[in-house]
């Protein structure tokens, strides 16, 4: 996010007590949208057969470059259009590619692991924040070099000026929340189209973002239960705590109110009982994105008025000089963890234990990127 994030927010504050439309205007060098109206009932959702068959997706690779086991901080390179794509060797390939179909296209990373054609592998799905991209992202969480190490395929969607001025998700609008609709059927159809053209495994299949990034994935992971086996969201928001500026710019400074969407429910849009695994990473000092959204994120996974009976644990430690608490919210046979809270304390609007020169990242603490991993690693899809 811009770093003057905090004043935008401020006018608009401001701005909307007049006008909502003066209170866009206010915030469009930060969102390309203007307040909406309340949406209709929607409804029934498509399968998610129809969202990827109808029609026939397009995908086309135009890059592919071998890359060293950490991603690199180097200067971008200019995008070339070369016919051949080289052969597989050493630590892996980062290919560049562009994903199309009749409700929009995106441009896309695609980190592929050694080894990948020897048995089918996870996939990770990685949005970035306002203002980044998918080069900056994959540097600064250094997603990569844990998928390295462990053998899974990283997705790297990136969103476009054309769609958010700021290249932001469009979590806070109500035509960008629902199933079948907006930029979560577009990135659940462009994970599926990944998934028949590489060797992953079915199961394990996740998805994870940082601020806006990490609101859209709680968005998608609650749309597409079928397709997702956990998400990870970091300094991100609940489901439906936003449906246009006003409301999305009130609960990053106070924290969710699910009455404010006359629509979603605030456990999000499935039944509790289709909920998926969640880890939640936030800094108690973020300025951008008020910490309550962490627990409204939790609150969401775990259903309405906490349906899931089962107990919470705390841990608390140091690691990188950041203290941290983790609270570890166990299934109905008190054996499992479905949810996990990391609260990382005194950090602010970044991605924990994060590389120091890229953006929104924060390099003590916690490796959000490794913990998110191990948790994704023990909650494949039954």
């Amino acid at each position: 996010m811009k770093p003057n994030w905090q004043d935008l927010m401020r006018q608009a504050t401001l701005a909307q007590a007049a006008s909502l439309f003066d209170a866009a205007a206010v915030m469009q060098r930060s969102f390309s949208s203007t307040a909406s109206a309340r949406p209709a009932p929607p409804s029934a959702p498509p399968p998610l057969e129809e969202v990827v068959a109808s029609p026939q997706p397009l995908v086309l690779d135009v890059e592919a470059r071998v890359i060293e086991p950490a991603p690199s901080l180097r200067a971008r390179r200019t995008r070339t259009r070369p016919a051949h794509v080289p052969v597989r060797r050493g630590p892996g390939e980062f290919r560049s590619g562009h994903y199309t179909q009749v409700s929009g296209s995106r441009e896309y990373r695609l980190y592929i692991p050694p080894g990948a054609a020897e048995a089918p592998l996870p996939l990770v799905v990685m949005l970035h924040g306002c203002v980044q991209d998918p080069d900056d992202f994959a540097a600064g969480t250094r997603m990569n070099e844990v998928a390295r190490e462990h053998g899974f395929y990283v997705l790297y969607p990136a969103q476009t000026k054309n769609a958010n001025q700021s290249r932001c998700w469009n979590w806070f609008k109500h035509n960008h929340q629902q199933r079948g609709r907006g930029e979560p059927a577009l990135l659940a159809a462009m994970t599926a189209e990944t998934m028949n053209r590489y060797r992953i495994d079915r199961r394990r299949v996740y998805i994870a973002g940082l601020s806006a990034g990490g609101s859209m994935a709680a968005i998608v992971a609650h749309a597409y239960p079928e397709l997702y086996a956990a998400v990870g969201v970091h300094s991100g928001l609940p489901p439906g705590s936003a449906f246009d500026i006003a409301s999305g710019l009130a609960a990053m400074r106070e924290g969710p109110r699910p009455a404010w969407h006359p629509v979603l429910p605030p456990t999000g849009f499935m039944p509790p009982s289709t909920a998926v695994p969640t880890i939640v990473f936030h800094g108690d000092r973020d300025p951008m994105v008020h910490p309550r959204n962490a627990d409204g994120i939790i609150a969401s996974a775990l259903g309405k008025g906490g349906a899931r009976p089962g107990a919470r644990l705390e841990q608390s430690g140091t690691v990188g000089g950041r203290r941290y608490t983790r609270f570890c919210y166990l299934e109905a046979d008190r054996q499992h963890v479905f949810a996990e809270q990391w609260v990382v304390h005194g950090a602010g609007h970044a991605w924990a234990g994060g590389h120091p020169h890229a953006s929104c990242t924060e390099a003590h603490g916690p490796d959000a990127s490794r913990e998110m991993w191990r948790f994704f690693a023990e909650h494949p899809r039954p």
